[in-house]
Parts: C-alpha cells; sequence; structure tokens
C-alpha cells in the first residue's frame, strides 16, 4: 500500500455560500504523482481527533495560505497581516508538535514553512517590505503566474534539501509577504534568497522535517522540485519490503 499523507486544509466559502474546507489540487497532484494517497485533514476537530489523524498518518504537508496570528508568536500585529484563521493555527500548531514527538515525517511549503517555526518557538516579519526595507520582492500575484521564477535561492551543500534537489543553487517562485524573523531552536537553515531571507530550514535528526519559503507544487515541470516531492513520499512510506511485495501480487 502506497503511504498515507495528510495535507492541511484552509477555510472558504462556496459558490452557493456555504462554508468549505478546502487545498489547492496542486498539492494533491503533486503527492499523488509522487507516489502516496493525499488525504485532506479537516479543521475544528478537539485535540483527541486530530491526534487519532495523525497516528494514522504516514505524513503531514503543511500547505500555503493565511498569516498566522501574530499573537502565537508574540508580536504586535500588522496592517497587512491577512486572512487569519486562529483555529487553522490551532490545528497545524498541535500537528508539527505532534509530527515532532512521533517522528512522523513532514514538509512544509510557505505558511507551512512559517507556522512550523511558530509551533516550534521561532518568529516572523509581519511583513517583510515594512519590517525588511532592504529586502527584495517577494510577494508576487498571480499576475505574473504561480509558476513564475522570481528569483534564486541559494542552498546548504550540506543540507538534505540539497542532496534531494541535487542543486548548489535554484530559481524559485515568491508568493508571500512574510517570512522566518528568527528561526525556532533546533531548526537548521537551508537555503537563502539574495537578500538573506530565510527560504527553507529543516529539522535533524528527524525521519524527514524540512520546509520551503516557496511553492514546489507550482513548478512540477521542474525534475527537482518534482524530486522533492518523491523524497517526502519516500521518507513516509515505512511498509516492509514483504508487505510490498504482497500487496503487489494481490494487485
Amino acid at each position: 500500500m502506497p503511504p498515507l499523507i495528510g495535507l492541511t486544509t484552509s477555510r472558504s466559502v462556496s459558490s452557493f455560500g456555504l462554508p468549505s474546507q478546502c487545498v489547492a489540487e496542486a498539492y494533491i497532484q503533486a503527492i499523488s504523482a509522487a507516489g502516496a494517497v493525499p488525504l485532506l485533514i479537516p479543521l475544528g476537530l478537539p485535540e483527541a481527533h486530530l491526534e487519532a489523524i495523525a497516528a494514522r498518518l504516514d505524513g503531514i504537508l503543511f500547505t500555503g495560505g493565511g498569516d498566522v496570528h501574530p499573537q502565537r508568536y508574540r508580536a504586535q500585529g500588522h496592517p497587512k497581516v491577512s486572512f487569519v484563521d486562529e483555529d487553522r493555527d490551532r490545528v497545524e500548531i498541535h500537528l508539527v508538535q505532534q509530527a515532532v514527538q512521533r517522528g512522523t515525517p513532514f514538509l512544509g511549503i510557505c505558511r507551512g514553512l512559517q507556522v512550523i517555526n511558530v509551533a516550534l518557538g521561532g518568529t516572523l516579519y509581519e511583513d517583510i517590505q515594512d519590517q525588511h526595507p532592504s529586502a527584495m520582492k517577494h510577494n508576487y500575484t498571480n499576475q505574473e503566474g504561480r509558476d513564475f521564477l522570481a528569483h534564486r535561492v541559494e542552498l546548504d551543500p550540506h543540507s538534505r534539501l540539497s542532496a534531494i534537489l541535487g542543486l548548489a543553487e535554484t530559481p524559485v517562485n515568491s508568493l508571500h509577504h512574510q517570512a522566518v524573523r528568527r528561526l525556532a531552536n533546533g531548526l537548521k537553515p537551508t537555503a537563502f534568497a539574495p537578500d538573506g531571507i530565510l527560504e527553507g530550514f529543516e529539522l535533524p535528526n528527524h525521519p524527514f522535517g524540512l520546509a520551503v519559503q516557496w511553492h514546489p507544487e507550482w513548478l512540477q515541470g521542474h525534475l527537482a522540485m518534482r524530486s522533492l516531492f518523491r523524497a517526502f513520499v519516500q521518507a513516509c512510506d515505512h511498509q516492509p519490503q514483504s508487505l510490498k511485495d504482497r500487496s503487489a501480487s494481490q494487485s
């Protein structure tokens, strides 16, 4: 059986005006193409139910979305903070902590990187342009296209991320107005934009604890970005080879 990977979700309103929970299809396609079964993790559940879900998952993908509430990282608030969902913060922070404790493989993308950092004690720039004036533009809109390669990132050559991508640097898209300000203790920085903004980190001595600030799910035409999802899925695949062989023979 292929590994089961949970994808965090966000709230929206359907065309019929009904409250909904969803995730961008690009995440689902990237995980499925890499060989895993994607499962959407609903919001609004009590912690006991979240733990029951987490216990059955082989991995968790923390997806992009709105901003983490500034109170979660002891900030004062900023007028450009938007699309805050405090329940999503609660759910994802709990899942991050569960994944670290259980040794469950996890991958964070954009907001996912930010919420992992906050969950482990780090802080964020609430708005890069305002709080880091020397920074380059990072918040490219849909006008350029979500696969627009906005800038390059330099990778730590000794990092797991560099080994997975097979690169020392790579062009990436850029769709964020927030970023890591202070990295949580225990996390290792692995990628930086030319202006010094952190673009990736990993959790050492964990089966797979990695996050990137860009959106590789929109860059699946690039071998390196497909490799990232394949490496994540491989880390989530805990089945003994004998069970895999048995499953293949029955299909």
